[in-house]
């Protein structure tokens, strides 16, 4: 099924999500692939779609620090740096404090947080609180800006939200604070030095 980025679609989107359903919607950066992340089943599903390997674990989205502080704890320069690019394209890796959400993902003690920057995500996001949010290709493949080649090459999903054409800059940054240093774990469209200048 395609919808748009209305509230119609989002309306369907987020019904199809909280009956286990996947979704394919667009971010700030490329097309991301998600479902609700406490439903293991839906998960896995994921990992079959994207052929990823089950040792890599998922990113998740929300759509705010206040939120995502339901899920995990932030230390002072993580909050900081957030406060300063969220809602964006930069990805944050944090302690888990969500004992439900760390055993459907299967994490260890972290996962990967982020608020994108896109209205008809953040709008989804306001009515499921939380997405698993990784891009929209299989594992290898480069991520998808233009939502045709997504439709060409995914399949087994249950909704497609359909944004339109992203321009981006590329996929989020993600960092990690370790010892108080900013650790980039893998560059994206947000430089080390942006980073740094906040």
């Amino acid at each position: 099924m395609k919808v748009n980025c209305n509230k119609e679609g989002i309306e369907k989107a987020s019904e199809i999500i909280s009956k286990g359903g996947i979704v394919i919607f667009p971010t700030d950066t490329v097309y991301g692939i998600g479902c609700d992340p406490y439903n293991k089943e839906s998960v896995e599903r994921i990992y079959k779609i994207k052929s990823r390997d089950i040792s890599k674990s998922v990113p998740v989205l929300t759509y705010s620090i206040e939120t995502a502080e339901k899920i995990v704890e932030f230390d002072q320069l993580t909050k900081k740096i957030v406060e300063k690019f969220w809602p964006g394209p930069l990805t944050v890796i944090l302690k888990v404090t969500d004992k439900k959400i760390k055993e459907s993902l299967n994490l260890k003690n972290k996962i990967a947080i982020r608020v994108p920057d896109h209205k008809c995500t953040l709008e989804l996001l306001k009515k499921c609180n939380f997405l698993v949010g990784t891009s929209a290709n299989i594992s290898g493949d480069l991520p998808y800006t233009n939502p045709e080649k997504c439709l060409e090459n995914l399949e087994n999903y249950d909704i497609f939200v359909d944004g339109g054409i992203i321009t981006s800059k590329g996929e989020s940054t993600i960092i990690e604070i370790e010892n108080k240093q900013i650790k980039i774990i893998r560059e994206g469209s947000l430089t080390k030095d942006e980073i740094l200048q906040s």
